[in-house]
């Protein structure tokens, strides 16, 4: 029987689907707080965040969002005996950019001008009708010197004042940086950087992906690493937000030629635009691991898993293979009744999984993160009750989101997994 080192924090049951979620996930010095929005968990938005029969009253609905969101937040940190001042990374998603600013005025509140490092973009869509946002958060759990170590590093690039994130942080060995886009290092110059974009008029003088992909690698993420004492070599997971499908092959050559075996990498599709500058295709963030081997299982030249420290990272799932879709794992057009193929592509994924975990020595039963992508969001409920199958019910740390496509034709969720392996 697998030797569990995770603890499921504040459980909910959805009595209905048979399944339990994870509020947040404690594993050895860590926790794992996925899928935090502004909803009663299992419920919905509650009135005070939707404002009732005057919902124009008080403060705007966006900003009462984010106060029940950092107030779920809370009791999951405060469960699990650490402080927002612990957290080292946080990732948020948006259905618009006019949830952005309401959220950043509370976010600069709640973390009193310690914000880690941290990734933003747009989304189609959420689970709980009017949900305009979702976060996902780490924290270390201090012990000795084990602890959030904000960096005060020189970058290439300003920090708005809007954002006021750390450029740096580092927890042990582990060091986070925000994610990246191509916007200008000079704001004059902008908004997207010279360096990243086409030249005025020109219909060609390169590929404007690979501009930006290179642009980011080469003129911040490169930079960043190294004044924190690392390395592109040390990069162990990168989640890869894309706005354009058709960027994904001229991506990989970029990504590759930066990293002859990459990371282990998730690509996650994003609303159009889907980030700071309107006109970006990409945003890039990334954990690493300074000066401390890494196993990797790699695959027709890529990782699939990485186990780094007490952390397994997979690249992104989906029900396929290098040749596409599986097989049966889609509908039958003459016997539709016949099978639920989401719950036939989440198994798929979830064996997947589990054979990568079993390769770098860990268990699936172990899961800290998984965030699911959907291309349709009614297909959630199957997709929830398909994943606790497949755990034997243990407590889902889920994140989901809807997205408008795949980068394989006939797929309908993407998981981004990652696993405690102490």
């Amino acid at each position: 029987m697998t030797a569990r080192t995770t603890q499921a924090i504040l459980p909910v049951r959805l009595p209905r689907l048979g399944a339990t979620l994870a509020r947040g996930v404690r594993a050895g010095r860590w926790l794992f707080a996925t899928g935090l929005n502004g909803a009663v968990p299992g419920i919905g938005l509650p009135p005070s965040v939707t404002g009732g029969r005057s919902p124009l009253a008080g403060e705007p609905p966006c900003k009462r969002e984010a106060r029940a969101l950092f107030a779920n937040a809370r009791e999951v940190l405060d469960a699990a005996g650490v402080g927002f001042a612990d957290c080292v990374r946080i990732d948020q998603y948006y259905v618009g950019a006019y949830a952005v600013d309401p959220y950043h005025e509370v976010r600069r509140e709640i973390f009193a001008g310690r914000i880690p490092p941290s990734t933003s973009n747009l989304h189609r869509a959420m689970p709980y009708p009017g949900q305009t946002q979702e976060v996902q958060l780490v924290a270390a759990v201090p012990d000795g010197e084990f602890r959030a170590e904000h960096l005060g590093i020189a970058t290439s690039w300003s920090i708005h004042a809007s954002s006021g994130y750390s450029p740096a942080l580092a927890a042990g060995e582990f060091l986070f940086v925000p994610g990246q886009t191509a916007e200008a290092r000079d704001t004059a110059l902008g908004p997207l950087d010279p360096e990243a974009r086409m030249p005025h008029g020109h219909l060609w003088k390169g590929t404007p992906i690979k501009l930006e992909t290179r642009f980011i690698v080469e003129q911040k993420l490169k930079p960043s690493l190294a004044a924190a004492g690392a390395s592109l070599d040390d990069v162990v997971k990168a989640q890869v937000y894309l706005r354009d499908r058709a960027d994904v092959p001229a991506f990989n050559e970029a990504w590759r030629a930066a990293f002859p075996v990459p990371p282990a990498t998730a690509i996650i599709p994003t609303a159009t635009p889907g980030f700071i500058v309107a006109d970006g295709r990409i945003e890039i963030n990334t954990i690493s691991v300074r000066q401390k081997a890494a196993q990797r299982v790699v695959e027709n030249g890529s990782t699939v898993a990485l186990r780094a420290g007490d952390l397994v990272f997979l690249s992104g799932l989906m029900a396929s293979d290098p040749d596409g879709l599986l097989a049966d794992v889609d509908e039958d057009s003459q016997a539709p009744f016949a099978a639920i193929p989401i719950k036939d592509q989440v198994h798929a994924i979830a064996s997947r999984a589990q054979s990568l975990c079993r390769q770098a020595g860990a268990d699936l039963a172990n899961l800290v993160r998984l965030q699911l992508f959907l291309t349709d969001l009614a297909e959630l409920a199957p997709a929830i009750e398909a994943w606790s199958s497949a755990l034997d019910g243990l407590p889902l740390p889920l994140s989901a989101i809807g997205v408008d496509w795949l980068p394989v034709p006939g797929t309908r969720i993407l998981a981004d997994i990652w696993v405690h392996a102490p």
